[in-house]
């Protein structure tokens, strides 16, 4: 039996279990007479190709224990679906990187779905991506080559609003039904949602035709969904569907009409797969596993990768240093935030629902400033030519319709001062602009995205056009107007509330204006339109907002980090969608989401097996000087109990090393040492019970206690001496200074305190400036696996900054020493030790909340 034969007959054992399935397929070959052997043969290399597409990397997932995998692949020569969805992807210029990676993902996404022809089935998965990064093309290409594959009913939950769902509507169109003509038939369309058509039993009786579904999660669009499917009987026995819940954590989660009425939708198919698919999953993971009654993915997890070109959060506004990460591998976020100083936000939105009554928008400096950005940027934008060819401004400042349309006469009162000034050279507003347009280059240079800089008289050919075409758009639920991107291409101001901020596309944006209060995790990233692809003008975004939205968005680039590598670690045997918990970060003024979807998740919980904890960020202000003096005693008190109780081990130049330091020596350490409530990670009181519970199960009941000198010699350098023999030159450490625009509050932000040289100061190893944070976890195993290492760091007070870009000065108001410090844990030999700790208390944050009245409303499509 040669490999040519059993090459040929796999492929029809292939063509047989497309129509069937994978065993009776094997059943058909042993009835033509097909040897055992051969049978054999067949059935190790179907198996050995399922399990090699299961395990694939990318994208990373976790999937249910014992769930069989059946989809290989595409077949090019046969499928029509998938072909289509690639070609167009190839015509709209995604790039190979990208076409791949779409086509990975949703061949490993279809693999874990049922095999269509499964006497019944219910299947619950979660697809995880980025705002704004393909989703849609993601779910396309999986609804493709399931229906390429025997798949008939495709209902899509497109959110909840008209804009999004007709928007989806008219992609999947595009895309699978005008592609193949006679093979599909849209129940829905981009102009009504789902009306209950006559006679279902005929849609369900053509055996050769796909159904598409594009509806929205309202109550009364579900209730005749609901009714509508019930009448069909039992043609529904033989129609294998796949539900799409795009923005899977909006509604679906926690929402006494919607959550209901989804699983009666469900529960009229005997064969049903249901994905969800969101760029914000806290809720979906928060659900209880146990609820059965609940939309929990509890077949699989998939992690999408971020694609090629994609501009996300961390680019933006930079994040933390996670676990595993090289500190010069990690962009600090771009030059393109911009400060809205609290004196104007009066100006830009009311202070409540009361005062929204009266409330009418000024034109306030940041205002004028993000609009005339905008004319500006994207005048350059033609100068360049190609990529998208819509330009966009976003403003969102609240939720209150009222408020939206009062935006309009001030933003078209700018737009006729603008053009009365070209019209007439006025020279002050043209200086200004000019000024405007070099200050922000220079910030945020062209070839930093590889893109060609415009001259400021090469777009002010453009400028006048761009101004004059210019819309204003008011999108609101309540709205007759709409941002229409079908129609040609587009220059518009759009004015919005929750319709902008939930699955849509704004094209081509590039400035937004943004202040609104939302202090929900998934809220506040689903906001963030500006998140996404920015071919050939990757340079030009701009944002205005607060210096406290700033940081929060900061806060989350690390959260939507940290999430991801979670899910990640956790593709090992053993560990399945049950009984895995990614840690989602707390904020002191954030939640994780809402409140009513956090109802089985009060307590989190934090390990710190094989992590490193840093203190990060460091009170500066005019009045911390006595908060410094206390670290700076905390860091000599355990100097001193380090060479009372522990043992000095030889150490280089400029540092020194105690090993075999009782644990209780540590805890009072953190007793009195005060991490700066920035600091995510920096916890006394949490660290320390983590320590407790370790110490009860055997571990951490030893440390070694290093201090880190300067090991450069320079003729300013400055000694610290810390007692007991240890004196050391003070290392360096200078702030982040990001926008001249912002005033600085006092909190310095360092960004990375230790080295990878530092990790391994009690470890031997002859090469530990060169090592991962892999090997040194590795390393620390073998070598102390159950004790854990102490780094200070005293700091030299001012600090200037060498050839660091975007630093400054540190300018600690003491003239003793700021103490740093590293906690290195090893990792945990068994289960690691949990801590619980409460979510933030909102109670006193005033703070909007979704608004969620629209599911309430009679559709008016």
């Amino acid at each position: 039996m040669t490999d040519e034969q059993v090459a040929r007959i796999y492929k029809i054992f292939l063509k047989y279990a497309d129509t069937s399935s994978p065993q009776e397929a094997l059943d058909d070959l042993q009835l033509m007479g097909q040897p055992p052997e051969m049978i054999d043969r067949i059935r190790i290399r179907h198996e050995d190709e399922t399990v090699r597409i299961r395990n694939l990397e990318e994208p990373p997932s976790v999937w249910m224990d014992g769930r069989i995998t059946w989809y290989t692949g595409p077949d090019m020569t046969k499928d029509r679906n998938w072909p289509a969805i690639r070609t167009a992807m190839d015509r709209k210029g995604f790039g190979d990187a990208n076409i791949e990676s779409v086509d990975a993902s949703s061949t490993k996404v279809v693999a874990l779905l049922d095999h269509p022809k499964q006497e019944s089935y219910r299947t619950r998965g979660l697809v995880v991506g980025y705002v704004q990064s393909g989703k849609t093309t993601n779910f396309t290409a999986v609804m493709a080559k399931a229906a390429d594959r025997g798949y008939k009913l495709f209902i899509v939950l497109s959110g909840i609003h008209n804009t999004l769902r007709r928007q989806t509507q008219m992609r999947l169109a595009a895309d699978l039904v005008h592609a193949n003509p006679g093979k599909w038939y849209e129940v829905t369309n981009d102009r009504h949602d789902f009306v209950p058509p006559g006679n279902p039993k005929a849609f369900f009786a053509a055996k050769d035709q796909h159904l598409l579904m594009v509806v929205k999660k309202n109550a009364t669009v579900l209730r005749k969904l609901r009714n509508w499917l019930a009448s069909a009987g039992e043609y529904l026995d033989r129609c294998p569907t796949l539900i799409i819940d795009d923005e899977a954590d909006q509604s679906t989660v926690a929402t006494t009409k919607i959550n209901p009425l989804l699983f009666d939708v469900l529960n009229n198919f005997p064969k049903v797969g249901y994905i969800g698919y969101t760029a914000t999953p806290f809720a979906n993971l928060l659900i209880d596993p146990a609820d059965d009654n609940d939309f929990y993915p509890r077949d699989f997890i998939v992690n999408l990768p971020q694609p090629t070109g994609y501009h996300g959060t961390e680019v933006l506004f930079g994040r933390e240093l996670l676990p595993g990460e090289d500190a010069s591998t990690l962009d600090g976020g771009y030059d393109m935030i911009r400060s809205v100083p609290d004196s104007e936000i009066d100006e830009l939105k009311p202070r409540n629902k009361k005062e929204a009554v009266d409330f009418h928008p000024g034109t306030a400096h940041s205002l004028r400033r993000a609009v005339e950005w905008f004319w500006l940027a994207t005048a350059a934008r033609r100068v360049r030519g190609g990529g998208n060819p819509h330009s966009t401004m976003l403003i969102h400042t609240t939720t209150d319709t009222t408020v939206h349309e009062r935006f309009k006469d001030p933003l078209l009162d700018l737009r006729s001062r603008m053009l009365t000034g070209l019209d007439t050279g006025d020279g002050t507003l043209l200086d200004r602009l000019r000024t405007t347009w070099r200050g922000e280059t220079a910030r945020v240079p062209a070839a930093d995205f590889d893109e060609v800089p415009v001259a400021f008289d090469a777009l002010l050919v453009h400028l006048q056009d761009v101004v004059r075409e210019t819309k204003v758009i008011v999108d609101n639920y309540r709205s007759t107007d709409r941002l229409d991107y079908e129609s040609g291409p587009v220059t518009a101001i759009a004015v919005g509330g929750n319709t902008l901020s939930r699955g849509l596309t704004l094209e081509g944006l590039v400035s937004s204006l943004f202040v609104r209060a939302v202090s929900a995790y998934d809220t506040l990233l689903q906001m963030g339109r500006w998140f996404g692809y920015r071919n050939h003008y990757g340079d030009l975004p701009r944002i205005w907002m607060t210096d406290e939205l700033r940081e929060w968005f900061s806060h989350l680039a690390t959260v939507e980090a940290e999430m991801r590598q979670d899910i990640n670690r956790y593709m090992n045997p053993g560990v399945n969608p049950l009984n895995f918990a990614v840690r989602l970060r707390t904020h002191p003024k954030m939640s994780i989401t809402t409140k009513a979807k956090m109802t089985s998740a009060v307590k989190a919980s934090a390990a710190y097996g094989g992590l490193l904890v840093e203190s990060r960020f460091y009170d500066v202000s005019p009045t911390a000087r006595e908060w410094l003096a206390r670290n700076a005693r905390a860091g000599r008190e355990l100097v001193a109990a380090a060479a009372r109780n522990g043992v000095a081990a030889p150490s280089h130049a400029e540092s020194a090393l105690f090993t075999g330091v009782p644990h209780e020596d540590v805890l009072d350490f953190l007793e009195s040492y005060s991490f700066h409530e920035r600091s995510a990670d920096g916890d006394s009181r949490r660290i320390s019970e983590y320590i407790r519970r370790r110490v009860r199960d055997g571990a951490l009941g030893r440390w070694s206690v290093g201090v880190i000198g300067n090991s450069l010699e320079s003729a300013d350098t400055k000694r610290c001496d810390l007692g007991s023999g240890v004196d050391v030159r003070m290392v360096r450490r200078a702030r982040l200074h990001y926008d001249a625009d912002t005033a600085f509050d006092g909190v310095a932000d360092i960004k990375t305190l230790s080295s990878r040289r530092d990790e391994a100061l009690d470890l031997t190893t002859d090469r530990p400036s060169t090592l991962d944070r892999k090997e040194l976890v590795a390393l620390r195993r073998r070598q102390r696996p159950s004790q854990g290492l102490v780094l200070l760091y005293p700091i030299e007070p001012q600090s200037e900054p060498a050839r660091l870009k975007n630093r400054v000065a540190l300018a600690a108001p003491t003239d003793d020493v700021v103490m740093g410090v590293a906690l290195v844990f090893p990792e945990a030999l068994g289960r690691d030790s949990e801590v619980e700790y409460m979510s933030a208390d909102l109670s006193q944050v005033a703070v909007e909340e979704e608004d969620d009245s629209v599911l309430d409303q009679q559709d008016d499509e």
